[in-house]
């Protein structure tokens, strides 16, 4: 049998059953795909039932403040995709009448959505005879044919489609598509696939060759940087002071206390020596009641060791109060706020010293 009816043959006995895979809904679809660009099945399950119960529509979306968005979406980081899913639909809704698009070089005039996007929806939604490329596509497709150009280069994922194009069944994009991206996910996985059963052992290169986990190329090692965070957690009465990160780095229109950040670890004894503390605190007389343990949190292409201190201070200052919003303390979770700080504030020592502190 050939490739195509092997594959089939697999996707109708092990097909999973997806709540995105039971509409035809572009809508739906585009929000699942935006999703699970960095998030697995398991855990994106959850955010996508939310994010459509809070927006049903494109409209729905479109006419949300990105607050709303960003807040529905707190969890799932790669917060671009939150905020380029909203432009589009803003877009979708003003200039295309609220209808989103039916073709797939026009799916890929919308912000944020790439080949492989506009390839899902346009086959799952549209059935056109597009492909679909993701990771397990490409793996599949460089163990089995033995494909060694670089998937992370242009010419690399100019061969690939070449192949997929070829591979396709054109009478069923969408079940062809979906029958790759379950294989990679189930069956031909990055490590310790399970090759005896495979459908494609027979001819497969990468399993005949015993060059299993050497396909598909591997891409160059992202250098990361390592940054050191400072956050203060200052409470004044009942309230505290939280700003806005508006400029083009991690974690942007998303809301965080006040930031000291340094090119290497802050110690304790020398935080009121800093600058910064001085500008922040020039006559409000603050008393440290809490700090953290040194914090390591990981993202794509940077390390963040990051402290908490936790600040009482008795009167606020123009620094503060020009450079940070005032807010209530038990507001804090209205805000979309950075996993880092989520993850503390939900510890026990950020629940005792700052959320809810004991009484004098």
């Amino acid at each position: 049998m050939d490739f195509k009816t092997l594959l089939a043959n697999w996707y109708a006995q092990n097909a999973r059953i997806l709540p995105w895979r039971e509409t035809s809904d572009p809508y739906r679809i585009w929000v699942s795909e935006v999703i699970l660009q960095q998030t697995r099945v398991a855990q994106g399950m959850a955010y996508y039932h939310r994010f459509i119960a809070t927006f049903p529509s494109i409209k729905h979306l479109a006419n949300a403040h990105e607050d709303q968005v960003l807040k529905v979406w707190q969890g799932l980081g790669y917060y671009t995709r939150a905020r380029n899913m909203h432009a589009a639909a803003k877009y979708v809704q003003k200039e295309l009448n609220g209808e989103f698009p039916k073709i797939y070089e026009e799916m890929l005039k919308l912000k944020g959505v790439g080949e492989y996007s506009a390839g899902a929806i346009a086959s799952f939604a549209f059935k056109q005879p597009v492909p679909a490329i993701d990771g397990n596509v490409y793996r599949i497709i460089a163990r089995v044919f033995g494909v060694f150009d670089s998937p992370y280069t242009a010419p690399g994922k100019a061969a690939f489609r070449k192949v997929v194009i070829e591979l396709m069944n054109s009478s069923a994009p969408d079940e062809f598509n979906q029958a790759l991206i379950d294989f990679g996910a189930l069956q031909c996985v990055p490590r310790s696939p399970d090759c005896t059963i495979c459908p494609f052992n027979g001819y497969c290169y990468a399993y005949s060759n015993n060059i299993i986990d050497a396909l598909p190329t591997k891409a160059k090692k992202i250098k990361t940087r390592d940054r050191y965070f400072t956050y203060l957690l200052i409470r004044f009465g009942d309230y505290t002071f939280i700003s806005k990160r508006n400029a083009k780095d991690i974690w942007m229109s998303l809301y965080e206390f006040p930031l000291i950040e340094t090119e290497k670890p802050l110690a304790a004894e020398k935080l009121q020596e800093n600058d910064e503390w001085k500008k922040l605190f020039t006559s409000s007389d603050p008393t440290i009641t809490y700090i953290s343990p040194t914090i390591k949190h990981l993202l794509s292409h940077q390390v963040i060791m990051a402290q908490f201190i936790v600040v009482i201070i008795n009167k606020d200052t123009k620094d503060l109060t020009g450079r940070f919003s005032k807010v209530l303390t038990s507001s804090i979770d209205s805000y979309t706020i950075p996993t880092l700080i989520d993850n503390f504030l939900a510890a026990e020592p950020a629940v005792r010293y700052f959320l809810n502190p004991p009484k004098p």
